[in-house]
């Protein structure tokens, strides 16, 4: 298999590229290719490995949609439109949530009732293409990645292997972003729902579309920069523990790579963590996906 056609339906964005052996080019709309690898944002417990897409795959994507809309809404979307343009060549499915299923029982679970485990709610940990694809290029033992861009994330990794990372049951867990909350006490959402009367769907646009470092004036707003970097920071911290230490800080995502501010103020937070390198690696999503669908496919 000479060139796989790679679909990343973000957030914010949706970029196709046009990958042969380890190197890619942007691509001009669905680009007739030997194989098409989808990144999905959302496998649940049930896909921790690539998958080849058929009917069956996209209607259990889609019901992961109510829990990451964002991202698998999109990514349906474009799977669908795939499979109509490119219809006689494999589709294999990438999930960023399959690199997380190292994760320890102690960092996956949340300490509620057993019935709301039994249905599923657990922590399951996002960006993981990026991530891999940053620390794949990293010689260290312990990394704690932070993938910052529209959303933003923050792992721990050890030899390869994700232990921790920020984002949970749903790409709305951990730090701000640039219009998702992160972590928010669960007593102040039912206070909004109960005693100031918003509905269910205003508070998931609230926490998904309204808040953020929209909320708090951007990156150039004192106090945006300085939320957003004080809880990364602690973020960094909890991840180093994590790891019982950091050997290396790796910043990728267009505010991780672009904003050498934003690096400084959160590396310049760390000091208590001693000494650890400080590299910016470009996300190469398009490359894990090549991969994860050559590997499949052969």
């Amino acid at each position: 298999m000479s060139t796989v056609l790679t679909v990343n339906a973000g957030s914010t964005s949706l970029k196709l590229c046009l990958v042969e052996g380890e190197d890619s080019r942007p691509a001009d709309g669905f680009e007739p290719a030997d194989a098409v690898g989808h990144r999905v944002v959302h496998g649940g417990a049930r896909y921790v490995e690539p998958v080849l897409i058929d009917d069956a795959v996209e209607q259990a994507i889609d019901e992961l949609s109510h829990i990451a809309p964002l991202h698998n809404t999109p990514a349906l979307r474009a799977i669908r439109e795939a499979r109509t343009a490119l219809p006689d060549v494999p589709h294999v499915a990438v999930f960023d949530t399959a690199f997380h299923s190292t994760m320890p029982e102690e960092a996956s679970t949340y300490a509620i009732p057993r019935r709301w485990r039994d249905w599923g709610v657990r922590r399951y940990g996002f960006h993981g293409i990026a991530v891999q694809s940053v620390v794949s290029r990293l010689d260290a033992e312990r990394i704690v990645a932070c993938h910052l861009g529209g959303g933003c994330s923050v792992t721990a990794v050890l030899n390869g292997r994700s232990v921790d990372t920020t984002m949970g049951f749903s790409p709305l867990e951990g730090v701000p972003m640039a219009t998702r909350s992160g972590s928010v006490d669960p007593g102040a959402l039912i206070y909004l729902l109960r005693e100031r009367g918003l509905t269910v769907d205003e508070l998931d646009k609230g926490l998904e579309h309204e808040s953020g470092l929209a909320a708090l004036g951007g990156l150039d707003d004192p106090l945006g920069i300085a939320v957003y970097t004080y809880r990364i920071a602690g973020a960094v911290a909890q991840m180093a523990m994590a790891l019982g230490g950091i050997d290396l800080l790796a910043f990728s995502g267009g505010v991780g790579e672009n904003r050498a501010d934003v690096r400084d103020a959160i590396a310049g937070r760390l000091g208590p963590l001693g000494d650890f390198e400080v590299e910016v690696v470009p996300a190469r999503e398009e490359l894990v996906i090549a991969r994860a669908a050559r590997d499949l496919l052969a």
